[in-house]
């Protein structure tokens, strides 16, 4: 049984996480620099998207359920270019301004169609934005189905214990999609979604899926999490829960760009654990959503049609 129409589009995800602005510069190579043994690119087109934290709740967007947002940017053009992108897509955004902070920029330059170079440019938000992240949180929280943490690593998390344990006092399902190796700030969530080499750099490396399951089970316990669910790419993902664990094979057909196929997951997974489904039924549907993604270009999204062929 899958959610109808209607009951996604009454299921409302709190996603709560880093905020990125990706920009992709597309142009033609005809010609190697004589200043420097490098590609000259001549930039003919300007592309802009939704990253990191924004594409989860983008994801949740597409699928037809209601997306709120609540991350920290600067007081800058990308800041004010990330708000117009994602007010544009219908995403109810609540962004913090913290004038001393660089919103988060990932510029790729793009040539013959494949990326020359990227460049970042970030610094850490301070934690007056975060406090006031967490207060609008606490106010936001009450009005939605599912939280959904989306940890790029950037610094927009560092209260995250605190969010959790007051998601979790409301009774509401908390998602969230690991970065680094300090899993303790994650605990009492109902899930995690690390992928494979993220669950590595926490757990260590495992010789078999016995192993796999061993270490994975630990670390739920130890966590105090519902379920971990772990990404292992062509090798599908495996949920481990309190009563053993499910398995779905990979279901992409043809790989073309993996990016974003974690943000697609966790954010599949919360839009339907909001409409009512447990975790072992909304993770086959995760994983059906992941092989439709990577079959795109660039961070991409699934629609419900894709994803149920209504």
């Amino acid at each position: 049984m899958h959610p109808t129409k209607e009951q996604l589009a009454q299921a409302r995800v709190l996603v709560v996480g880093d905020p990125m602005l990706d920009r992709y510069w597309h142009g033609a190579v005809d010609r190697i620099s004589p200043e420097a043994p490098v590609p000259v690119v001549k930039v003919s087109r300007e592309e802009e998207r939704i990253g990191a934290a924004g594409n989860v709740a983008y994801n949740v967007a597409t699928l037809g359920a209601r997306a709120s947002f609540l991350g920290v940017v600067g007081d800058d053009e990308p800041g004010r270019r990330l708000q117009a992108l994602l007010q544009s897509t219908g995403i109810e955004a609540h962004l913090k301004l913290d004038a001393g902070l660089k919103t988060t920029v990932k510029l790729r330059v793009i040539g013959r169609q494949q990326q020359l170079l990227r460049m970042d440019f970030e610094n850490e938000p301070d934690h007056e934005a975060l406090a006031l992240q967490t207060e609008t949180f606490a106010a936001l929280a009450p009005a939605h189905e599912a939280i959904l943490f989306s940890d790029y690593g950037k610094g927009g998390l560092a209260h995250i214990p605190h969010m959790i344990e007051r998601g979790r006092q409301l009774g509401k399902p908390v998602l969230v999609d690991p970065k680094g190796a300090d899993y303790a700030r994650y605990a009492g969530a109902t899930v995690i979604t690390p992928n494979r080499a993220e669950l590595q750099q926490v757990v260590g490396g495992w010789h078999d899926d016995a192993q796999l399951r061993e270490k994975a089970q630990r670390l739920r316990e130890a966590l105090r999490l519902d379920a971990l669910l772990v990404t292992l790419g062509e090798d599908g993902m495996t949920l481990f829960d309190a009563a053993g664990e499910v398995h779905a094979p990979a279901q992409a057909r043809e790989v073309f760009d993996v990016t974003g196929a974690g943000d697609t997951v966790i954010a599949t997974l919360a839009t339907l654990v909001a409409a009512g489904l447990p975790l072992r039924q909304a993770m086959p549907l995760a994983n059906r959503a992941a092989g439709i993604v990577v079959g795109k270009f660039g961070t991409a999204t699934a629609s419900y049609e894709e994803l149920f062929g209504a």
